[in-house]
């Protein structure tokens, strides 16, 4: 397996992290418009903490994501932007989310970190979530 590190002033790294949250409520309001535009701002608000967005699906009820970060910015750093940044701006595009829930997600999420079975075996389940129902 060939392995693509990344490096800044003083470390080189390999972080990927697999994220999974929720809506409040587990409502199903991720549908189409809304999951077009909130992949739209995922890569937006990523580009802009210098973190790669490898894959994403967005299911009715919930988000997968494939993150790549340097470490040092840490994970929770990113998921807490990516969350506030898309919940700010899909509040205000779709205001029927305003409407329905008290805040777009909830305050909990799911990170892992992977080493035991490569990157194609992750990106494979990540992509084919929508055909599992899951």
């Amino acid at each position: 397996m060939s392995r693509t590190v990344q490096s800044n002033s003083n470390i080189t790294f390999d972080c990927k992290y697999h994220v999974v949250f929720c809506p409040k409520y587990r409502k199903k309001v991720l549908v189409n418009p809304v999951d077009i535009r909130l992949k739209e701002l995922f890569v937006e608000k990523a580009n802009e903490l210098q973190a790669d967005i490898l894959e994403v699906e967005i299911m009715p009820d919930h988000c997968h994501l494939l993150i790549s970060c340097d470490p040092q910015c840490g994970i929770h750093k990113i998921v807490k932007q990516l969350k506030g940044y898309s919940s700010r701006i899909l509040r205000t595009e779709f205001p029927h989310l305003k409407s329905r829930l008290p805040s777009l997600w909830t305050n909990s999420y799911f990170v892992a970190t992977f080493g035991s079975v490569t990157l194609e075996v992750v990106k494979q389940y990540v992509l084919t979530q929508k055909e599992r129902g899951g």
